[in-house]
């Protein structure tokens, strides 16, 4: 058996407060600790994490939610035709965020193959190093043009309910 399958099965086993009230539970917790337990679903995700690495309600990804478009849809009241187009430009900053994760591991063994030679090329690291600042530059590009679709997509309204969930770190750009 694997060793997390232990972990997970004494999470399992836990009674879990998540599923309804406890007897003697109120607002300010559960027990005479007044300590609430987290959900069995964080408990597990920060297990498996690591520590301090929760996904909590909205999770992460690559726009820093789990499910980003659905997420924005809801808290910011989108009509179909706004989803649509978020949609798109979603669709193509995660398409550029995955290449940038090709080139960086791809600059990442480069890197390692430089180390691996017997004599040290400082011509090509400093190539590689190139790339790797070309890629975050256009990843960088990616995201202000991004950013700048999504400014034109939404009302006042909505461009100030963005702006407070990033700016409260809901949202991770």
């Amino acid at each position: 058996m694997h060793p997390n399958m232990f972990d997970w099965w004494r999470f399992a086993r836990r009674p879990s407060r998540s599923w309804g009230v406890s007897v003697g539970c109120d607002p300010d917790g559960c027990g005479p600790t007044g300590r609430q337990e987290p959900d069995w679903e964080v408990r597990f995700a920060t297990h498996l994490g690591g520590p301090g690495h929760s996904d909590g309600e909205i999770g992460g990804g690559a726009f820093g939610v789990r499910r980003p478009l659905r997420f924005l849809a809801h808290k910011l009241d989108l009509d179909d035709r706004q989803v649509a187009e978020l949609a798109r430009i979603l669709s193509d900053l995660k398409t550029e965020r995955a290449q940038a994760a090709v080139d960086h591991r791809r600059s990442t063994a480069a890197f390692a193959d430089t180390i691996a030679e017997p004599t040290f090329d400082q011509a090509k690291v400093a190539e590689v190093a190139g790339a790797r600042v070309r890629t975050a530059e256009h990843l960088r590009d990616a995201l202000v043009k991004a950013l700048g679709k999504i400014h034109a997509l939404l009302t006042a309204e909505q461009r100030e309910k963005l702006a407070y969930l990033i700016r409260t770190g809901v949202l991770s750009l």
